[in-house]
C-alpha cells in the first residue's frame, strides 16, 4: 500500500470522476478533482498533488495539452502524470509519452489495474511517497512502520527522529547524491502550501544530524555551500576502501 497521496483527477465526466475519487478513498488516497485543464491549473497554482490523473479529451485544452504545459514548468515537471483515455492505437500512446505522461491507461479500465499503475509511478518518480523500506550503507528508514534504524555488522540500533526529522531523512535517502534547495525541501517535506521560513529547514536539519550522530551518521547529511543539502554515502564508501 502506498503512502496517501493527493491525486488531481482532472476529467469533465461527473460520474468518471466520482468513480475514480471513491477508489482512491478506498485505497487510502486524497482525490481532488477538476472539471477542465484551467480549473486543474489553478489547483495546482494553491496545492502541488502527488499524482496528476489527466483526461486525454477535455473542453478546452486538452490533456495532452496541460501534459505538456506541466513538464515546460520547473515547478510541476517532476509531478507523475498518467493520461486516461479512450484511444488504444499505438500512436496514440506515443504522442501522450511524448507529451510528458509517465503512463498511460486505456478505458476501461479496473481499480486495481489504475491503483498499480499509481503504485509503479511514485516509486519511479516520488519513492518518498511509497511505504516501502529505503536503506543506504547500514542506514534504513521504513515508513510503514516509522522507524530508522543503523546496521552495522550483527548489531542493530533505532535511531529516534521527531516526525518532520523522519521524513526529512526519508526523502532525502529516496533521493541520494542529489543536491536539495531549502525551498526544494520546504515544498517536498513540509508541502508547497506551507508558507514557513526557508531557515526552518536549517533547525530541522540540524535535529536531524544530531539525531544521526547517535550512530556516527551525522556526516551522511551534507551541507552543500550556497545550494541546499546533500544526502551522501560516497565519503564514508572512499573511507572504507582506503582501510581495506
Amino acid at each position: 500500500m502506498s503512502i496517501s497521496s493527493n491525486i488531481l483527477i482532472v476529467e469533465d465526466e461527473p460520474s468518471i470522476a466520482e468513480l475514480l475519487a471513491i477508489n482512491l478513498q478506498h485505497a487510502g488516497h486524497c482525490p481532488i478533482r477538476a472539471g477542465s485543464a484551467e480549473e486543474a491549473l489553478r489547483v495546482i497554482r494553491d496545492v502541488l498533488p502527488d499524482v496528476l490523473l489527466i483526461d486525454w479529451m477535455l473542453p478546452g485544452m486538452s490533456g495532452i495539452a496541460l501534459a505538456r504545459s506541466l513538464r515546460a514548468d520547473a515547478r510541476t515537471k517532476g509531478i507523475p502524470i498518467i493520461l486516461l483515455t479512450a484511444r488504444s492505437e499505438e500512436g496514440d500512446k506515443v504522442q501522450g509519452l511524448d507529451a510528458g505522461a509517465d503512463d498511460y491507461i486505456t478505458k476501461p479500465f479496473s481499480p486495481k489495474e489504475l491503483l498499480a499503475r499509481i503504485r509503479a509511478v511514485l516509486r519511479r518518480r516520488s519513492p518518498q511517497l511509497t511505504d516501502e523500506l529505503v536503506e543506504v550503507a547500514g542506514l534504513s528508514v521504513d515508513p510503514s512502520s516509522r522507524r530508522a534504524m543503523y546496521k552495522k555488522g550483527s548489531e542493530s540500533q533505532e535511531i529516534r527522529l521527531g516526525p518532520t526529522e523522519f521524513k526529512l531523512l526519508h526523502y532525502l535517502m529516496a533521493h541520494p547524491e542529489r543536491v536539495h534547495s531549502r525551498g526544494a525541501l520546504l515544498d517536498k517535506v513540509w508541502g508547497d502550501h506551507v508558507f514557513i521560513e526557508e531557515r526552518t529547514v536549517d533547525v530541522h536539519i540540524k535535529r536531524l544530524r544530531e539525531a544521526l550522530g547517535q550512530v556516527q551518521c551525522a556526516d551522511m547529511v551534507e551541507t552543500v555551500r550556497g545550494a541546499g543539502y546533500r544526502f551522501t554515502s560516497q565519503a564514508r564508501a572512499a573511507a572504507a576502501a582506503t582501510a581495506a
